[in-house]
């Protein structure tokens, strides 16, 4: 274990001073009570001196003693022990086997000459039960066997309040409150006064070795155990520490907190308690008295006095982290909090924190370094600051003083070593991607932000892109630079975009795309800036790169308008501009009409008429020969037809013209059928294409929508160009026959029977003749059922009729009209069901009437 400088030795009272030339003298007790310091000697004497503390740059001191008085006390015995009870001004002087009152000041005995008899050993209880101010408690161990005694000592008189048995002969006594620690022939005990319970603690051999008891805190006490144990012991009879290893022939012990100081023949040692290390040896030879009180820890030999004196808890910590020792500069530093003001202790423990996450930084232990940063609440800009020019120019960052580190920059710390440089850059990265978000960047978002935009940059990292397109506070200038200079021009203009300068973004982008500048970042470049100005609401913007996008790909560059938003599009963008714009770029032009016809569905002639146009201009480009009857239907081809027969807005006879001559018959049957000119269409498509299908199709196509006979007439149309005379093709009256039998429903048998030729057998029309025979008597029979309903309600209307007639009443002046309340002039009158009597012209608001029947019902 390395040591640690935790105290100095200083001289306070020399042999000079003290003894003189008497050698026989000998220093026996110590007592310090502020700047007093009492002596007691083997000659029975007492000598006060006074202290004189003066600090010393380095954060120890130096002592003074000057001599005040020295007192006889009359006896040839020692001075065994020496207690202040400043609160009485009064010392305790034990000797003789007798405790003294005497004045700490002149020395000399109070006059009443209480004194405390029989005393082999005492101590001071520093946690009193009595609430009076004006007293002290005192423990004795009597001179009777087994006996320990409890007074109240005050100015000029002692009381006894208790006497308590022992198990076996107490040896040494320390007390707390109610309980006394006590250290026996063979074993060391807590025992409750008060109560007289007694609590075994461990064993020892008081033959082999002295025992020690000393009270450290309140209800904690420390003993010598076996073994060169160090034992800590509460009131209730456990340790709350681990022991301290010390050395078998200890003679004195005392807690200068966090340490525990031990003395033997020939060393003081210092133990840490908190990790309970071997702290610091000085040697002291001749040594037989340690002592602290009131934190200041007092050694002494027979003839000399010296104080250790702590170096400050602050200085210590440093020199341990200057050893690098970040562990014990830890534990040290948490222990420190009982020592130091809570305020003073924190800004202390967080510096602590970050010197030893920066150790920890520079030895490459990232995870270590990384807590230590955060539990210490690091400026992460201290962090930053070691990697040249990653913090923006602007930032107005100085680092800490005195500083946290030993370190000029990353070169500095890594001896220009790449390897670990590479691995420094990538802790930043992933501390500052942590921390980006968390209350360590309030204030600081720009210089994290911007130094990871540098580190990603430089790094070619993945990240680059996900921290430009989702929020964050890069500042422009340091950024753009620094992307320009990795030559990331794609992240570049991200980085102008997300700053609102999104012309100096796509003209980056088209630099790019156009060879101009290099940068592989998107191989889909002209894609990704499509869509970038297809959701821009600049329009001044996009129209000024829609040429630049069409002349690359029309089919690409025109989702620049196809593709925006509707509501964008009808608000910003007018379609006759953009119509106008894509003149020159036949395909655009298309992709583009066709997005205003099927897709937003605009019902307006010109779009749709253009687009037919455009369509048919092409079939004929792929079809020069009016004379080519090709079957296959091209793409553009389907798409007219589809246009032609779905659409109802476009000019149907300005079609039909270009159409006539261009070897289209499909087409011409469809603008054929658009102008109600069936049978033209189906002779197009039975007798020139030869189409039996698509001529059913047809019928289908029309008649969708319509009432029966319009379809009906359809299908008679067509059938009777199949039964023409002229028609004598006989695929024709196959078709004819077909036509009955699959589609009975949509023909009226009677106007069809007197078509049919007289060699077809009823077999051949087997299926139309049942459908037909079946649809007449379905509908004979229906038309039976509403002619017998009709019946029953007409028989009903004249039992209801000859039932009123079947009774009588009286009309006179007297009665009167039930609607309007006047008499009846004339023999003409409304009668309702109920028996009310209205005038004729009355009965036909008789809705007004509330006793009156509803609408509709009978009179």
């Amino acid at each position: 274990m390395m040591s640690t400088k935790a105290f100095i030795l200083v001289s306070a009272v020399e042999r000079e001073l003290l003894t003189g030339d008497r050698e026989r003298i000998s220093i026996e007790c110590v007592e310090c009570c502020g700047k007093n310091l009492y002596v007691g000697t083997t000659d029975g004497s007492i000598y006060h001196f006074l202290l004189e503390e003066k600090a010393l740059p380095a954060g120890t001191a130096t002592f003074t003693a000057t001599k005040q008085l020295h007192r006889h006390l009359g006896f040839k015995k020692p001075v065994n022990e020496l207690r202040a009870a400043s609160a009485l001004h009064r010392l305790l002087v034990l000797c003789d086997s007798s405790i003294t009152l005497v004045n700490m000041l002149n020395l000399e005995p109070v006059p009443s000459g209480a004194r405390i008899k029989g005393a082999v050993a005492l101590a001071l209880n520093e946690n009193p039960v009595s609430r009076d101010p004006f007293c002290v408690e005192v423990c004795i161990i009597s001179v009777k066997r087994r006996t320990i005694q409890v007074f109240l000592v005050y100015e000029d008189r002692v009381q006894i309040i208790r006497e308590v048995s022992t198990p076996e002969q107490p040896l040494a006594v320390a007390v707390d409150g109610h309980f006394l620690c006590l250290a026996l022939t063979t074993q060391y005990i807590i025992l409750n006064y008060n109560t007289g319970i007694a609590q075994d603690l461990f064993p020892y051999c008081s033959e082999e070795k002295r025992p020690i008891v000393k009270r450290i805190g309140k209800q904690e006490f420390l003993l010598a155990g076996p073994g060169g144990l160090g034992m800590f012991a509460t009131v209730a009879g456990i340790s709350q520490r681990a022991p301290v290893h010390w050395s078998e022939n200890v003679t004195g012990a005392a807690v200068c907190f966090p340490y525990v100081i031990a003395l033997d023949d020939e060393f003081i040692t210092v133990h840490s308690m908190l990790d309970q290390q071997l702290k610091q040896t000085l040697p002291f030879k001749e040594g037989h008295i340690l002592q602290d009180f009131e934190g200041r820890v007092i050694v002494a030999t027979s003839k000399a006095v010296y104080i250790l004196v702590p170096l400050p808890l602050e200085k210590q910590i440093q020199d341990l982290l200057a050893s690098h020792r970040v562990e014990e500069a830890l534990v040290l530093a948490k222990g420190a909090r009982r020592n130091i003001p809570k305020e003073k202790f924190q800004v202390m423990y967080r510096r602590v924190l970050q010197q030893a996450g920066f150790i920890q930084f520079a030895q490459l232990q990232f995870l270590e370094a990384k807590e230590l940063f955060r539990s210490g609440q690091l400026d992460v800009r201290e962090l930053i600051s070691l990697y040249p020019f990653l913090l923006p120019t602007s930032s107005s960052f100085t680092r800490s003083h005195p500083p946290l580190h030993e370190y000029a920059d990353l070169n500095q710390l890594t001896q220009g070593d790449q390897e670990k440089m590479a691995k420094c850059k990538r802790f930043l990265m992933s501390y500052l991607n942590e921390v980006r978000s968390t209350e360590v960047a309030n204030g600081y978002k720009e210089d994290i932000d911007t130094a990871l935009l540098k580190l990603y940059a430089e790094a070619d990292h993945d990240s680059l892109l996900d921290l430009l397109v989702t929020e964050n506070s890069c500042l422009l200038t340091d950024s753009a630079a620094w992307l320009e200079k990795h030559k990331k021009y794609f992240a570049l203009g991200l980085l102008y975009h997300y700053n609102n300068q999104d012309a100096a973004a796509v003209q980056l982008w088209v630099n790019i795309v156009n060879g101009d500048i290099h940068d592989s970042t998107r191989s889909d470049l002209y894609e990704y800036v499509i869509d970038f100005l297809t959701y821009s609401s600049d329009q001044e913007l996009v129209w000024k790169y829609a040429d630049w996008a069409l002349q690359k790909s029309e089919e690409v560059g025109v989702q620049v308008f196809t593709k925006r938003h509707l509501e964008e599009e009808q608000n910003s963008f007018n379609p006759d501009d953009i119509l106008t714009c894509l003149k020159k770029y036949p395909d655009a032009l298309v992709k583009y009409l066709e997005h205003l016809v099927m897709d937003r569905k605009l019902q307006r002639e010109e779009y749709h008429t253009h687009l037919a146009v455009l369509y048919l201009d092409k079939v004929l480009q792929q079809r020069p020969s009016a004379d080519s009857m090709g079957t296959e239907v091209t793409e553009a081809q389907a798409k007219l037809r589809h246009l032609l027969q779905k659409s109802d807005v476009y000019r149907v006879r300005f079609l039909m013209e270009k159409v006539q001559g261009a070897s289209l018959p499909m087409e011409r049957a469809i603008l054929h059928g658009k102008l109600e000119e069936h049978e033209k269409a189906l002779r197009i498509l039975v007798h020139e294409l030869r189409d039996i299908p698509a001529a059913e199709d047809y019928c289908l196509w029309r008649s969708e929508g319509r009432d029966p006979a319009y379809r009906q007439q359809l299908f008679h149309t067509l059938l009777t160009l199949y039964l023409s005379p002229s028609s004598s093709a006989p695929e024709l009256a196959v078709a004819a026959v077909d036509l009955l039998n699959h589609h009975a429903a949509e023909f009226d048998a009677a106007q069809v029977l007197p078509l049919l030729p007289g060699s077809w057998s009823v077999q051949l029309l087997c299926p139309f003749l049942t459908g037909a025979m079946r649809d007449s008597v379905h509908t004979r029979r229906t038309a039976q059922v509403a002619l017998g309903l009709a019946k029953s309600e007409n028989l009903i209307y004249k039992y209801d009729k000859m039932r009123l007639k079947g009774s009588s009443f009286r009309l006179s002046d007297k009665n009167l009209c039930q609607t309007c309340q006047n008499p009846f002039c004339e023999p003409v009158f409304v009668r309702y069901p109920n028996g009310g009597l209205v005038h004729t012209h009355c009965a036909a608001s008789r809705h007004m009437d509330p006793s009156s029947p509803r609408p509709g019902a009978r009179t």
